[in-house]
């Protein structure tokens, strides 16, 4: 295998990874950046939607778009009971509403380990075969989960910018109390918010269930990322996200290859090390003014 080759999968592989780290960053900074809660259980959204994904695909036998619209939809409503039921008594409280996420979070974990075992279930490939580009072949399972995640970007920035409701959850975002003034009313825009936050980490579980096994254990590492996509893009910055998610991801897989995962595990908290020193409000994120 020629160096050029090694290189462009390298970047493939950095990119896929990095697309998950993105989705799994932008539903954590939407759900901080509107509600000001630190959600220690997106993790195990991710680790939901991987599940529901892997019960209708594989044991359903149900066409992998469908199944993956099922995760992302079943996850998505729960996020609406959630953030009534758990978050929404906690609105302006952030420690408490921590706290309560951290609950959460063991809460789901051993729920699924009740429910469903702790033995890591294997998935099926979402698509088979490969594909052809200026010579080079790439997994086409890879290139799939590239191309769903970036459409999902794309998505969820033409709600954000160009909808009402995206107005609305930017208004809240910046001031819930002027956003109030204005006839916004923030609890309707919370429990929204939450459910495409989550909705976005089912996304990244799904995508990622057939490439990783799944187990009611996966949900820490892809939450560990988030933070540090998200200090390295910005808190509350989805742009920051992306360029946090994909840079990362890159990094991790470069690092990887030509030196080994020990070294791409150092790299990338060398990386947040020396964002935190040099602009603490990350690459994109905005500089909080003195009172």
């Amino acid at each position: 295998m020629g160096l050029g080759t090694v290189v462009a999968q390298t970047i493939v592989n950095g990119l896929m990874v990095g697309m998950i780290y993105v989705l799994m960053a932008i539903g954590f900074t939407l759900v901080f950046g509107i509600m000001r809660i630190v959600n220690f259980a997106h993790g195990e959204f991710y680790m939901i939607g991987a599940f529901v994904f892997a019960i209708v695909f594989d044991s359903l036998g149900v066409p992998v778009a469908v199944s993956i619209l099922a995760a992302v939809i079943v996850v998505g409503l729960s996020g609406v009971v959630v953030e009534r039921a758990i978050f929404r008594p906690f609105t302006g409280d952030e420690l408490n509403g921590m706290i309560a996420s951290l609950g959460l979070a063991l809460i789901l974990q051993n729920g699924a380990l009740l429910v469903l075992g702790p033995s890591p279930r294997s998935v099926p490939a979402i698509v088979d075969g490969t594909v052809s580009m200026a010579g080079l072949v790439f997994s086409l399972s890879r290139m799939t989960v590239i191309g769903v995640g970036a459409v999902a970007i794309l998505a969820l920035y033409l709600l954000v910018v160009h909808t009402q409701f995206g107005r609305a959850m930017r208004a809240v975002a910046q001031d819930p109390e002027i956003a109030l003034v204005q006839g916004i009313r923030p609890e309707r825009v919370y429990p929204i918010a939450f459910a495409l936050g989550v909705a976005l980490a089912a996304l990244a579980g799904a995508l990622m269930a057939p490439v990783l096994s799944v187990s009611p254990f996966i949900g820490l590492t892809p939450t560990l990322k988030a933070f540090i996509v998200v200090v390295i893009g910005g808190l509350g910055s989805i742009p920051g996200a992306v360029l946090g998610g994909l840079l990362l991801g890159l990094i991790e897989s470069a690092a990887g290859t030509f030196l080994s995962a020990v070294v791409a595990d150092i790299a990338q908290f060398v990386i947040v090390i020396a964002v935190v020193l040099l602009r603490p409000w990350g690459l994109l994120g905005k500089k909080e003014r003195e009172a």
